[in-house]
Order: C-alpha cells, then structure tokens, then sequence
C-alpha cells in the first residue's frame, strides 16, 4: 500500500508539473514579483522614514511568501479536486485500495512541497538580488509559515468540499483570493495600512500569516492574537471541509 500511494503522488507531481498555469503562478510567479517590483518601481530599494528605516522590498517578502501560501491553497488545490470529483475520479478511487483519501493525501503532498519550493524561490531572490535579511527570528518564522499554510490549505479544502464542479471552485477560489491578499497587504502593506483595516486584517488567516511572517523577520516573537487566528481557521475550515466533503 505504501509503494501505492508513493507511485500515487509521483503521478499527482507529474500532473502537476505538466499544468504551466499551476507551475508559473503557484511556484515561479511570487519570485518573479519579487523581481519586478525591486528593479521596476523608482524607490523599491531605498529605505524610509514612512517604514521605521527599511526599505519596501524588506517589508514585500513576508507579503510575496504569503501570496505564495494563498495561490497553492485556494487556486490550485480546490479546483484540482473539484475536477476529480465531477469527472468521477474520486468515486472510481473509492472501490480500488487506494482510496480516495489517498489521493486526497497526495495532492496536499504536491501542493505542500509547492508552495514551499515558491518561498525558497522569494527567499532566495530576496536575499541575493536585494539583499533582504533572513529572519531574525526564526523560530517564530517557522512557525507563523507552517500555521499559515496549514491554516490556508483548511480553507482550499473547505473550497473544494462545497464545490460540485471544477469551474465553481475556480471562481469561488478567486472570491477567497483576492480579499485575502489584500488583507495580508499585496496593495497596502501592514506597516502603512489604516487601523481599521489592520485590524479586519490580524483576524484573516492570510492577514494573520502575513503579519507573524513581518514580525517575526523584523525579530519580534509573533503575537499570540495572530497564531490564534491560524489555529483557529485551521480548526474550524478543517472540521467544516472534513464534515461536508464529498466523493461524487
């Protein structure tokens, strides 16, 4: 059984790695943004006042990493299980041994290791092309990356459990996506955001994820409010998807 399910999720990466859509957004995309905002916009590089002495680029590698963990988990991941289940993959899978909770284990393998190779990628641009520090606190950067990742990919499958067909999960995966990035500061960083939406911010996954990664890359511990909001939405989007997903 074992070697199944590893001969499963070298299929699941294969798939993936032939979709250049998944590939170039979910993996290449977030470095590559890195890239254009640090050599094309005037100023990307120079610190200011307005951001206690960093530079913009400082503050966008937490934000890109975050935009990272949101591509894999709420585009990439619900409409690839929402396409097995309307083509009857998951119902088929349900009478061999493998099972459909297996490939289910599979596509989160692939679309883990995913958005992890997509933070290394920003990490290394960061840290090579401008200079960007590795975290200070690394610790804490672990753990506000795996929190937020978890926590998002409970949000995907909640998605993905509610979708019946491939084009619904698509397009309720964009209505999660964009709010989301905004709130975790893709227009508005954290730093100069408005109270107000700062606040709405620290109580959304991707807010919270994106405002830990912040901190604790600034060298501060993350907050406790922030780690409680993942865990939170891990909890509760996990328990909702596991409640209401369907095979067929």
């Amino acid at each position: 059984m074992t070697t199944a399910v590893a001969r499963l999720t070298i299929v699941e990466s294969k798939l993936f790695l032939r979709d250049t859509t998944s590939v170039v957004m979910g993996v290449a995309f977030p470095a590559v943004l890195l890239l254009l905002l640090g050599f094309a916009i005037p100023g990307f590089r120079d610190a200011t006042d307005d951001l206690d002495g960093l530079r913009p680029i400082d503050i966008y590698v937490p934000i890109v990493l975050a935009m990272a963990i949101c591509t894999t988990s709420v585009s990439v991941l619900p409409t690839y299980l929402a396409t097995y289940r309307e083509r009857g993959v998951l119902r088929r899978l349900a009478t061999t041994p493998v099972g459909p909770v297996r490939l289910l284990g599979a596509q989160l393998a692939v679309n883990g290791v995913a958005t992890l190779v997509a933070v290394g990628l920003a990490v290394a641009v960061g840290t090579v092309a401008f200079g960007v520090d590795l975290p200070r606190q690394a610790a804490g950067f672990l753990i506000a990356l795996v929190l937020g990742t978890a926590a998002m990919f409970a949000v995907g499958l909640l998605i993905a459990a509610v979708a019946p067909r491939a084009k619904t999960a698509t397009g309720v995966g964009m209505l999660v996506y964009f709010p989301m990035l905004f709130f975790a500061g893709v227009w508005t960083p954290g730093p100069v955001m408005p109270d107000g939406l700062r606040r709405i911010s620290d109580f959304t996954p991707l807010g919270a994820a994106s405002q830990a990664m912040q901190d604790s890359w600034s060298g501060t511990s993350p907050s406790a409010l922030h780690l409680v909001v993942m865990v939170g939405y891990l909890l509760v989007a996990g328990a909702l998807a596991a409640r209401l997903f369907r095979w067929e």
